[in-house]
């Protein structure tokens, strides 16, 4: 079965856009689209949020790379689909699919804002709390022998 989205035609400033509009609905106070140097995508969404009074910077990174690996292994996918905009396009509506069921699930209170977004908030370091926290080996001790 082809990766979700894989025929999309929705821009992906557009989708950056529905992203956006979700997150400022979910409380974000501010948004900002960040664009790749390289190629001019949009690769990251980062928008800061109030939690207890404190305010996060969240960054929600979208790479497309890994999508165009996919498309162009699938031969269930047309080739015409198989490109870097295409990869962009569906990159993007893949991760707005992700942020609707995350929103979903802070709806339901099953679980707190900042526990979804956790691994994106952005540290002291500028870097997200993931890639901290990978960086340490994710913070586990070495077994004891």
């Amino acid at each position: 079965m082809p990766i979700l989205k894989y025929t999309t035609k929705i821009d992906p400033d557009k989708t950056a856009g529905e992203i956006a509009k979700l997150l400022s609905m979910a409380g974000a106070k501010a948004v900002l689209t960040e664009y790749n140097d390289e190629d001019n995508y949009v690769s990251a969404l980062s928008f800061k949020l109030v939690v207890n009074g404190q305010e996060l910077g969240i960054k929600l990174p979208c790479d497309w790379k890994p999508v165009l690996n996919i498309l162009e292994e699938d031969r269930k996918v047309p080739r015409s689909f198989v490109n870097r905009e295409q990869a962009v396009r569906v990159a993007w509506r893949i991760v707005l699919a992700w942020v609707e069921a995350q929103l979903a699930i802070i709806q339901t209170k099953m679980v707190k804002t900042e526990k979804v977004f956790m691994p994106y908030i952005i540290t002291k370091s500028g870097k997200t709390l993931f890639e901290q926290v990978s960086e340490n080996k994710f913070l586990l001790d070495k077994p004891k022998n």
